[in-house]
């Protein structure tokens, strides 16, 4: 991840005339943007990524743990650090359409997600939820995953308010391991 800020007081806008605020440039996001890592259509083969991961190490798919219907994973483009996800292995769109064994196994991991994230990072509280169908904002409408987003009093400053950021202190891979090493046995 690159992040470059300047810190000169007097540079270009946007328009090119000189002000006094610094930018904070974090290109990694243009990916995010532009949609890499997106399926082209709802099925499998149209590379969904929630259905390649599996097939990847630990650590190169960012996978924190597996069960027999379902899996956690560090989400590449977190709202905050830690940001995970429980994912059926099986390529489903909607919530009514988990078998109950699928159903269980995202259960358990968004409730062993909780505690490894208390442990790990002192985590305050979670936001926790699916977002069902594009329409409801789903940036992978084909393939069900449930968010647990890792929360702190105060989290929430300027950067993503008014800067349109997210700061992050560790990088994904770091992240991983502290929260894999935290992880609760079955």
């Amino acid at each position: 991840m690159l992040i470059a800020m300047t810190t000169e007081p007097e540079q270009q806008n946007g328009a090119g005339e000189p002000d006094a605020f610094g930018r904070l440039w974090t290109p990694h996001r243009m990916a995010y943007i532009k949609g890499e890592n997106k399926p082209t259509g709802p099925e499998p083969a149209d590379g969904c990524p929630f259905c390649a991961i599996p097939a990847m190490s630990d650590e190169d798919g960012l996978i924190l743990r597996r069960m027999d219907h379902a899996y956690a994973v560090l989400n590449l483009y977190p709202y905050n650090s830690g940001h995970l996800m429980a994912v059926p292995y099986r390529h489903v769109a909607d919530y009514t359409d988990l078998t109950p064994e699928e159903t269980a196994d995202v259960a358990a991991l968004t409730k062993q997600a909780m505690t490894a994230l208390r442990a790990a990072s002192g985590a305050h509280g979670f936001n926790l939820g699916m977002n069902q169908g594009s329409v409801a904002g789903a940036g992978i409408a084909a393939h069900l995953h449930q968010h647990v987003v890792p929360r702190w009093g105060g989290d929430t400053n300027f950067m993503p308010v008014i800067g349109q950021t997210r700061v992050l202190p560790q990088l994904l891979a770091d992240t991983r391991k502290v929260i894999a090493d935290a992880w609760p046995e079955d």
